[in-house]
């Protein structure tokens, strides 16, 4: 079983900017990809961002621009930096980890873009 631990949520003005952290503990093996997802209030969960082990990040193109992902292979760690925040980015973010015989999710960290 694979355990995923999120930070670094919390309220930013817009315009600011945030960074997530997600870091991956456990039975980890095989191919496997990391991905953000968000839920905004009222509305269904969406993919953000993802990267596949050994494979470039994909973005929504809400996001394009703005949010860059990383990951360190090292430390089974993706961060997901968050640029020029907007209102509708204001979302709970959750990370995921999958591989095509597991999957794993974070309890979900809030980000409120708010003046």
């Amino acid at each position: 079983q694979v355990q995923l631990v999120e930070s670094g949520g919390g309220l930013v003005q817009p315009g600011g900017s945030l960074r997530l952290s997600c870091a991956a503990s456990g039975n980890i093996f095989g191919t496997y990809a990391f991905a953000w997802y968000r839920q905004p209030p009222g509305k269904q969960r969406e993919l953000v961002a993802s990267i596949i082990s050994g494979g470039s990040p994909n973005y929504a193109d809400s996001v394009k621009g703005r949010f860059t992902l990383r990951k360190d292979n090292a430390k089974n760690t993706v961060t997901l930096q968050m640029n020029s925040l907007k209102p509708e980015d204001t979302a709970v973010y959750y990370c995921n980890i999958r591989a095509a015989t597991w999957s794993s999710w974070g309890q979900g960290i809030q980000v409120t873009v708010s003046s």
